[in-house]
């Protein structure tokens, strides 16, 4: 979009005379522009929606959990705790943590099998959940 200007109203160069074809220009301070004129937009989306999508993004936005994400798509079987700390070595405490958070964004589930607890996707898990994973491979 070409810039507007303004002609310069004070003596260039110690120039005093009438300027003519010869006139400074100037970018204008304040640009004199319409509100959207250049496309029309989209609405914008519903606060409950976007605070749905960017919970879910900002789960998602851990590198740990992106990975906890994908060996759990590519699991066939629930995946117990005990195997997420030998992959990521970390401690228990922290890959718990990162479960926990994947829990309650609804994007894994998980059930007790004696002490230890097993994580598998959400079967349950809602159309914006199941889109954003998946992107991951």
């Amino acid at each position: 979009m070409p810039e507007r200007y303004a002609f310069a109203s004070t003596p260039v160069n110690a120039y005093n005379e009438s300027m003519t074809s010869s006139t400074v220009a100037t970018p204008l301070l304040t640009p004199d522009r319409v509100k959207g004129c250049c496309q029309p937009v989209a609405a914008p989306l519903l606060e409950t929606r976007v605070d749905e999508l960017s919970g879910i993004y900002k789960v998602l936005g851990d590198p740990t959990r992106v990975q906890i994400v994908h060996i759990l798509a590519a699991a066939t079987e629930p995946v117990c705790v005990c195997d997420f700390t030998a992959a990521f070595e970390l401690g228990q405490p922290t890959v718990s943590h990162h479960l926990g958070k994947l829990r309650d964004a609804g994007i894994v589930t998980s059930l007790k099998r004696g002490v230890w607890a097993f994580y598998q996707l959400n079967p349950a898990m809602t159309p914006a959940v199941r889109a954003a994973i998946q992107l991951i491979d």
